[in-house]
């Protein structure tokens, strides 16, 4: 069934929906749009059948692909100059987290033509996202990041690999195509790290120590969705979970405008400095990030289990519980599987420290907790 529903924009949610995108287009006279993906989603069937309708619909359609896994600053750049050699008239990001940032960067950047990383949030750079942007649209491929919903792209450095936020409520997607069916076809590796990390902005959004009750009833019903759902949609997907899934991430996305936190602060490191999947970065530190969270927030780990129907209410019962849930959908327990070596983790350390997510972690994080951290995962 496809539905209607606005928060904090419209969405279009149901299997098939994407059918309506050039109609949608039409009515609106935006008939030269950029489409924004990687490079991955570029040679796949459904992404091409898109492609195909719109022109077959009398669409001018571009389509930008040329961007990093983890983006970067370049990615951004070469991606406008496409937008103005061609000369578009709205933006399409299609994909995961990787093509709706490097969209939505694109998007902030087409008439905000200083340097990017004057825009910079955690340098108050959103007071000078003062002119329009172009219109935009945003198509989830995973269920995972949830950017379709989001107002923010997180963007690395090139050199440095330091990443900054770029955000405004300018950013927003007039409208979000959101189908269940474009994730079917996902391999159930990333399946299952994007997965994991929906699940991470859920509880992390949840434990922020920001005050939004309103995020954390959605972040309790996205961790409720995921559990229902994660292990289904890895190993044997069907179009329930996939919805499940879908919901979940978009739920994840807009709970975490409450703030994230230390596993996040973990993860981030690993995909500058390792290029490392972010979703799996997430899924290795989530239990230990989890534990060090603890302390505390006992009755906030309590209401978790609860949501995830365990046995035991209790924070021990939660790392457990994701410990086994990584392990039914084969993620490593141990971030020396996943590449991380001893001597990576002095500047990783580093790196986590001066990352933005964790302030907004519960309990302090210090240096040495990151450093321990990653030697306990290790």
């Amino acid at each position: 069934m496809i539905s209607q529903f606005n928060f904090p924009t419209t969405i279009r949610f149901g299997a098939g929906v994407v059918k309506e995108l050039g109609d949608y287009l039409k009515k609106n006279n935006w008939v030269r749009p950029l489409i924004v993906t990687d490079p991955t989603v570029r040679e796949l069937p459904f992404f091409k059948g898109i492609v195909t309708d719109l022109q077959n619909a009398g669409i001018s359609v571009e389509v930008f692909s040329d961007i990093h896994k983890n983006p970067v600053k370049s990615d951004v750049y070469k991606g406008s100059d496409a937008y103005d050699q061609t000369q578009r008239d709205s933006i399409i990001g299609i994909g995961g987290g990787a093509g709706l940032d490097v969209a939505r960067a694109i998007l902030l950047r087409i008439n905000h033509r200083e340097d990017l990383f004057k825009y910079d949030d955690l340098i108050g750079g959103d007071v000078y996202v003062t002119n329009d942007v172009p219109p935009f649209i945003t198509i989830p491929t995973t269920a995972g990041t949830g950017s379709e919903v989001g107002r923010s792209a997180i963007i690395a450095d090139d050199e440095t690999h330091q990443k900054k936020i770029l955000f405004s409520p300018k950013l927003l997607a007039k409208i979000v195509f959101a189908d269940p069916l474009l994730t079917m076809e996902l391999p159930a590796f990333i399946t299952a790290a994007t997965g994991m990390d929906a699940l991470t902005h859920n509880m992390e959004a949840f434990l922020a120590k920001n005050y939004h009750p309103i995020c954390d009833g959605i972040a309790l019903e996205g961790m409720r969705l995921i559990n229902e759902s994660l292990e289904t949609a890895t190993k044997n997907p069907d179009v329930e979970s996939r919805s499940k899934m879908l919901l979940g991430s978009m739920m994840g996305a807009i709970a975490f405008q409450k703030g994230l936190g230390v596993v996040h602060s973990l993860a981030h490191p690993m995909s500058s400095l390792l290029d490392t999947h972010h979703g799996l970065a997430n899924a290795v530190n989530i239990p230990y990030g989890m534990k060090f969270n603890i302390a505390g927030s006992e009755d906030k780990f309590k209401r978790m289990a609860q949501t995830l129907n365990l046995k035991e209410l209790s924070g021990e019962a939660v790392v457990n519980y994701l410990f086994d849930l990584n392990s039914r959908i084969n993620i490593p327990h141990k971030l020396s599987a996943v590449g991380v070596k001893p001597e990576h983790i002095e500047t990783l350390a580093d790196l986590a420290f001066a990352d933005f997510a964790h302030p907004n972690n519960p309990k302090p994080v210090s240096r040495e907790d990151f450093k321990q951290l990653y030697l306990e995962a290790l």
